[in-house]
């Protein structure tokens, strides 16, 4: 699909280095547009050497270098009109009395509170042109328990509760924000699942009404169209791409 409004557009995507986050960077690069991504990984060699292309090395869960390395792809690239916030880890599926307090304060770190210091560094700016897209990464755990643990499950329940709370503040100020809820998705946070035989990655594909993992490019291509002006009345919700998991 094309989309040639991304042409001139500034796009800005945490979690960059692998999974969903990667394939995003590469389908806007593909659509013509500047990308800032952020990971604590380095560059991936997958990614072209080009200038519309500011990689910027960060740990989310660092507020001061996250916002410094918010501010160093902005001064090559200039201020992001779409937000993709992406970045995100899984909890082991551990229930709460497995779960100690520092392991539930870096799961809500990296999944939650990345996304509220994103948002707040670019906000204003986008308040300011009356027009910014938020496509925040929430999870079909965000929606129902099982699909993670305690912290998990937690942390994307409050991600979609802060995405409608975002929307609807700063709605008519030309903000749009809304929620991706992905199921079974096959990305490197998810390698556990395929290790060994990979019985556990044959029984989620199993139980999911369309019989298969997702790749992340899929993924990729629902946010193109949601950050598109295509989506431009489409405000606070949560889209599952889960091959039916939440039918059942």
């Amino acid at each position: 699909m094309r989309f040639d409004e991304y042409r001139d557009q500034t796009i800005l995507i945490t979690g960059a280095a692998s999974g969903i986050g990667l394939a995003q960077v590469q389908a806007f690069l593909d659509q013509g547009a500047r990308v800032i991504a952020i990971d604590r990984q380095p560059q991936p060699s997958c990614l072209p050497v080009t200038v519309k292309l500011s990689y910027q090395l960060a740990d989310v869960t660092d507020a001061p270098a996250l916002i410094a390395a918010i501010q160093a792809g902005i001064d090559v690239l200039g201020q992001p009109s779409i937000v993709c916030n992406t970045a995100g880890k899984l909890d082991g599926y551990q229930p709460t009395l497995a779960t100690d307090l520092a392991a539930w304060q870096d799961i809500l770190a990296t999944d939650l509170t990345s996304q509220f210091i994103v948002t707040n560094k670019v906000l204003p700016a986008m308040l300011a042109q009356n027009h910014g897209v938020f496509v925040n990464m929430a999870s079909i755990a965000g929606l129902v328990g099982g699909g993670g643990g305690a912290a998990y499950t937690a942390a994307k329940h409050a991600i979609i509760g802060y995405t409608k709370q975002l929307d609807l503040d700063y709605a008519g100020q030309g903000i749009r924000a809304n929620c991706i809820a992905p199921g079974a998705i096959e990305t490197p946070m998810n390698a556990a699942d395929f290790a060994g035989d990979g019985k556990m990655a044959a029984w989620v594909a199993s139980e999911t009404p369309a019989k298969r993992w997702a790749q992340p490019q899929e993924v990729a291509d629902l946010t193109l169209f949601l950050a598109s002006r295509h989506a431009d009345y489409i405000h606070g919700t949560v889209t599952p791409i889960d091959g039916g998991w939440l039918e059942k």
